[in-house]
């Protein structure tokens, strides 16, 4: 199967992917567009799956001012200096520093939580659906989604992206990894706000 130059000179701007990703992305789809976009979707989360676990020693370090009454600082690691430096990737960090103002989340990802936090949240959630008289095998589903909804406020990765709330800002990462072709990985952040 031929394909038109133009379809993946299109593809390429609306998705960021490489020219040989987008003829590919095309051929698999035998040419249906959007059918393309998903496969390359899909072929990104899985190539940003196997880069996880490659060194992230360079980055960006983003900032956010808000009104002069919160400020936020985000370490932002990619693997080379030349993503580091592009447009998409600054915006990133940028996107990431403005989540942390309005989100105000303690912790990166969910691993970070201290145990003895976890469990003093588990016990107050304990407490709280003992009083609601359901099955025992009821309670421990609601205490599993308690604790989804704890994680969901205070780690950065578990919370909904602000922007488009539908997905997660794991999720947001995963996509600009995708497109960009390395792995990317939050390093720290730090929040500041008047009075605190």
């Amino acid at each position: 199967m031929s394909i038109d130059a133009s379809a993946v000179k299109e593809l390429r701007e609306k998705t960021g992917a490489g020219m040989m990703e987008c003829k590919k992305a095309l051929m698999e789809s035998q040419g249906d567009f959007e059918k393309a976009v998903v496969y390359l979707r899909e072929h990104g989360a899985v190539q940003v799956a196997k880069r996880v676990g490659r060194s992230v020693n360079q980055g960006w370090i983003g900032s956010y001012v808000h009104g002069g009454k919160v400020g936020v600082i985000v370490e932002v690691n990619c693997e080379t200096d030349f993503v580091a430096k592009t447009d998409d990737f600054q915006m990133l960090s940028k996107e990431l520093a403005m989540q942390i103002a309005a989100s105000i989340p303690k912790y990166v990802r969910r691993e970070e939580v201290p145990m003895d936090e976890l469990e003093k949240e588990k016990s107050i959630y304990r407490i709280e659906i003992e009083k609601s008289n359901k099955p025992a095998s009821v309670l421990e589903k609601i205490l599993e989604g308690k604790v989804e909804n704890y994680f969901k406020q205070v780690c950065l990765m578990d919370q909904p992206y602000i922007r488009d709330p539908k997905k997660s800002v794991h999720q947001l990462i995963t996509e600009i990894a995708a497109k960009l072709g390395e792995n990317i990985v939050v390093r720290r952040f730090c929040r500041f706000q008047i009075g605190e």
